[in-house]
């Protein structure tokens, strides 16, 4: 298929109000597809030059991609450039490393640009910069994929619940139809879509939704890992589906030795500890959890313990389905006990208090409640689990930020903070200059310096490729705002390096937050 096919999809979806149109356009396209071109034209749907599950990353400032459509030249008038070609280009530049791998960026998408018309030249750039905002979330595309393939959307949504790259999922519906879908299951070394809690702000809440029993375990301030065993051979993928094994090569020695089983796939956390075994800042984790270069030092400079909460597959069978009461029976006979998440049962709403007050005193965030019935939905975030942390938080993504003045002067230090909205772009919520010390500030100034698209002087625009978290004393109505809410009182309690721009807080999340907050206050009248 001609790359410019593509593009003129682009246009459509980017023109389209309607869901039920926007699904038939998509369709239409996904039909006409080659089963080779299946894959990338997914993840370009999804706004990705890269699949879902590819750990490689272009690393192209929106500097280096003028520099590239510089070194162009003037766009040709007619359309040569197919979907594979693009898709080679990106795999190639991802691929380059090393001392002039910047240079050899910019040459390798000049030559691509040089075969780009003016329009696929704009759409190009929007997959590069990960700005593609036309309307089309991974939702409408699952839908748009059981329409083309002609099968229930129910089918291709449990699919893609079991197989995190969207892109792979549209391969089975288009190649194999409904037969290779419902055969989609678990696979070892296949990395599941984490299984997501929502945030509580009281036990009582907790024990009302579970029917008065709940299991609690520590809330860690650590990375959400995936562990997948078959015999010797570990592998371990971050919460956000990156590959992560050559960064712990003490994990997988601790898995190697101490988890007794043949194959597993477990779920996790790891929380960097200092010398008396309290945890860390979630920055140090973070240094030493993408580290790919003198692993050793790191390992001894910064040691992780592992604590387990999860086990999702064993010996050739899943367990996803199972409660997890059981899961975590099996988990403990797995493990001997050893490697856990420290995890009771309350009795009652006392005994669940005073677990919460322990796991704050230890230096964690709170506690996750788990519903003993629950079975295990990969991707899915709802009551079955709850997060209770004392503050309240959103993942915002940073979408510009001011320069500052004073002692900030040279820093970029007012952050421009956003949710995702609902048709699949940015809803802004409200600034802040809170929460980072001076070498965070220094560092978050050349971070989005690198990924600048304008600069006015005052503020500077950037690429939404930066996650925070945010903690926030009240959610309040503005008309200041698109999203039509603030964050009252924001500070930045850390950057989430573990999470994806599509992992922040969604527009709807941060209503429901808004509106629950008259739990437990009065409502003006006419403030809805």
């Amino acid at each position: 298929m001609r790359f410019d096919e593509f593009c003129r999809l682009c246009r459509e979806l980017e023109a389209t109000r309607s869901r039920r149109v926007k699904i038939a356009q998509a369709a239409a396209f996904l039909r006409r597809l080659a089963p080779e071109e299946i894959v990338p034209a997914a993840a370009f749907l999804a706004g990705r030059a890269l699949p879902a599950t590819d750990p490689r990353a272009l690393d192209v400032s929106w500097a280096a991609l003028a520099e590239a459509r510089a070194a162009a030249g003037p766009p040709p008038t007619a359309s040569v450039l197919e979907l594979l070609d693009v898709a080679a280009a990106f795999s190639a530049v991802a691929d380059l490393s090393g001392p002039g791998a910047r240079r050899a960026r910019i040459a390798r998408l000049g030559a691509l640009l040089a075969q780009a018309t003016e329009d696929e030249r704009a759409v190009l750039q929007r997959i590069v910069l990960g700005e593609m905002r036309i309307g089309f979330d991974e939702g409408l595309l699952q839908e748009a994929l059981a329409q083309a393939a002609g099968v229930p959307p129910a089918l291709v949504r449990r699919a893609a619940l079991v197989r995190a790259d969207l892109g792979e999922v549209a391969r089975i519906a288009l190649t194999c139809g409904a037969a290779g879908l419902a055969d989609t299951g678990v696979t070892l070394f296949v990395p599941l879509a984490p299984m997501l809690a929502e945030m509580a702000t009281e036990l009582a809440e907790v024990f009302a939704v579970h029917g008065g029993r709940t299991a609690l375990e520590y809330k860690y301030d650590g990375a959400r890992v995936q562990i997948h065993k078959r015999g010797d051979v570990v592998r371990i993928w971050s919460r956000r589906l990156s590959e992560v094994t050559a960064s712990l090569p003490d994990i997988v020695a601790l898995v190697q030795r101490d988890l007794r089983a043949t194959e597993l796939i477990a779920d996790g956390e790891v929380v960097a500890t200092d010398a008396d075994g309290r945890p860390l800042p979630f920055q140090d984790l973070m240094r030493r959890f993408g580290r790919v270069r003198a692993i050793d030092a790191a390992a001894h400079e910064v040691p992780l313990v592992l604590h387990l909460f999860d086990l999702l597959w064993l010996d050739g069978r899943t367990l996803i389905d199972e409660p997890y009461a059981a899961r975590w029976e099996a988990l403990a006979a797995v493990t001997g006990g050893a490697h856990l998440a420290r995890r009771i049962v309350p009795a009652n709403l006392d005994d669940a208090r005073a677990f919460l007050a322990e796991a704050l005193a230890a230096g964690h965030e709170g506690v996750v409640a788990k519903a003993l019935d629950s079975p295990y939905t990969p991707g899915s975030r709802g009551k079955r689990w709850f997060k209770v942390k004392p503050v309240e938080t959103v993942d915002c993504v940073v979408l510009a930020a001011d320069w500052g003045s004073g002692r900030r002067r040279g820093w970029l230090s007012n952050y421009h903070l956003a949710v995702r909205a609902d048709d699949g772009g940015w809803a802004p919520v409200g600034k802040t200059f809170k929460g980072l010390t001076d070498d965070e500030f220094r560092a978050m100034t050349a971070r989005l310096l690198a990924l600048a698209t304008a600069d006015d002087g005052v503020t500077v625009t950037v690429r939404p490729e930066v996650v925070v978290e945010v903690a926030y004393n009240e959610i309040q109505r503005s008309p200041q705002y698109a999203s039509g809410f603030a964050l009252r009182f924001a500070r930045i309690t850390r950057v989430r390096d573990d999470k994806r721009p599509e992992d922040a807080t969604s527009l709807a999340q941060v209503r429901a937050l808004y509106e629950r907050q008259f739990q437990a206050k009065g409502r003006r009248a006419g403030s809805r």
